[in-house]
């Protein structure tokens, strides 16, 4: 008898079951569009030129010293990325009325912020999007947050935006909890509310006690423009709302195995600053004592080199553009052949991510028959499609529609 015998089984998180599905099917012909990642037309993985000089420049630099790092990580990394968010021309840079902290990936800058907010703040609400990214949950009860909730966001019928729904939810919502917001890409509809509905959404938190709490895992990826992208967070900032933000550069630097992130942190009173440093501080120490700092020299040497960080924008361009002609193509690829539904949402989403309106039994059915791989929401990773595998995922979405009738499609309104 074992003193683990009582402990049961977890259930598997979906993107790392299929992942697994997808290594162990014996077929040459598959395709992985479960597990966010971005590839080039050929299918190799992308290595940003910019990255790869930064790496190579760092690692013959023979002066830097391999020490660790303090619970809050580089401050030249931290510094750089909350300019990247909030624009070198924000009040809350100028005026002193930020902070950031290194962590592992936006992941880590949700965990690390909500256990924050939970364990400092006593907050014991939170909302998600519905539908959502399924980790939030996980994540926000296990840093001590006792109620979920949710408001509404896609109107499935339709395959669209329900801001209308999702306003009228965030004006009900209970005072005093945290409403974790998408900045742009959203994961995993792909759509994201425009200029004017984030004003007015900014002006809802201005006026009402309800915490934001964005992650930013994808900023230049949704329209190609890191300023565009960045519009939700310099409002809510222009409207001395504060807020928590975690940033992700996993995607948007390529560097998919580091795991770097930054969560930055807005007041309106400077003199909390101090505080919030000295709790943050002993919450990560408390936690993995310290961030490796490897990726953080690389993306803040980026940040702090003109010429690398205008080849870094180049390439972020690249990629939303690219992503952009892949969801025009696939359309068009459907469209001509007949399939049954209307396919505008394809290029209306925006970022990595579609939410294509199949149902779970049609992707069940893709993934059997077709060795096409996605999530049985039905959300597919764009930036995994090129001209290697694009007719391929056209077919197997034809197929199943003419299988099933039962999924949710868009008709054209």
């Amino acid at each position: 008898m074992s003193v683990f015998d009582n402990i049961p089984i977890a259930k598997p998180v979906q993107i790392f079951y299929l992942r697994d599905r997808f290594v162990e099917d014996p077929c040459e012909n598959k395709v992985l569009l479960s597990i966010g990642g971005y590839r080039t037309e050929e299918g190799d993985p992308y290595v940003m030129p910019a990255v790869k000089y930064a790496d190579k420049i760092i690692h013959m630099d023979e002066s830097i010293e391999n020490v660790i790092a303090t619970p809050l990580g580089m401050e030249s990394f931290s510094n750089a990325a909350v300019t990247l968010l909030l624009g070198n021309k924000s009040q809350a840079i100028i005026k002193n009325k930020y902070m950031g902290v290194q962590c592992y990936s936006s992941i880590g800058g949700l965990r690390i912020g909500a256990e924050f907010l939970a364990r400092y703040m006593g907050k014991e609400t939170f909302y998600i999007s519905d539908p959502s990214y399924e980790n939030y949950e996980r994540i926000f009860r296990c840093a001590g947050f006792k109620t979920m909730k949710t408001f509404r966001y896609l109107d499935a019928k339709n395959l669209k935006l329900d801001f209308k729904g999702m306003m009228e939810d965030l004006r009900n919502a209970d005072e005093d909890s945290v409403i974790v917001l998408q900045m742009c890409g959203h994961n995993p509809t792909g759509f994201d509310p425009d200029e004017l509905e984030w004003d007015e959404l900014a002006s809802l938190f201005a006026n009402k006690r309800i915490f934001p709490f964005f992650d930013c895992g994808y900023q230049g990826l949704a329209t190609g423009d890191v300023n565009k992208d960045a519009y939700s967070v310099r409002k809510f900032a222009e409207l001395d709302v504060e807020f928590f933000c975690s940033q992700g550069f996993s995607k948007i630097f390529g560097m998919y195995s580091e795991r770097i992130g930054n969560l930055t942190i807005t007041v309106k009173d400077t003199d909390l600053i101090p505080i919030i440093r000295s709790r943050m501080a002993a919450l990560i120490n408390s936690m993995y004592l310290a961030p490796p700092i490897r990726s953080a020299r690389i993306i803040a040497y980026i940040c702090n080199n003109k010429s690398l960080y205008n080849q870094w924008l180049n390439s972020i361009k690249e990629m939303a553009s690219r992503m952009k002609r892949v969801r025009l193509q696939l359309k068009e690829v459907l469209d001509s052949m007949q399939t049954p539904g209307y396919w505008e949402h394809l290029v209306e989403q925006v970022g990595c991510y579609s939410y294509t309106g199949l149902s779970a039994k049609q992707v069940e059915y893709m993934m059997m028959k077709h060795h096409v791989y996605m999530l049985s929401s039905g959300r597919m990773c764009v930036g995994a499609i090129g001209q290697w595998n694009l007719y391929q995922v056209a077919r197997a979405i034809h197929d199943v529609t003419i299988q099933f009738g039962d999924n949710i499609r868009r008709t054209s309104c």
